[in-house]
């Protein structure tokens, strides 16, 4: 799966269907390591999306606080 396109929504959305997937027990070994896998990375995607959107948050702070 090419995590790179997804919004970070998009990847919540994905990663709480994955988790349902593996919580059914009903996969095989295989399908469950790859959606593992798929977990993990969309995982560390979201993790850079939210430092990039804390960081763009202090610097809109910073920029209002010295308007201020």
């Amino acid at each position: 799966m090419e995590t790179q396109q997804l919004t970070f929504q998009q990847a919540m959305v994905r990663l709480d269907e994955i988790v349902r997937q593996l919580n059914s027990g009903n996969l095989e070994l295989e399908k469950a390591m790859e959606l593992f896998e798929d977990g993990l990375k969309l995982t560390q995607q979201c993790e850079v999306q939210l430092k990039a959107f804390e960081n763009k948050m202090n610097t809109l702070i910073v920029e209002t606080a010295g308007n201020a």
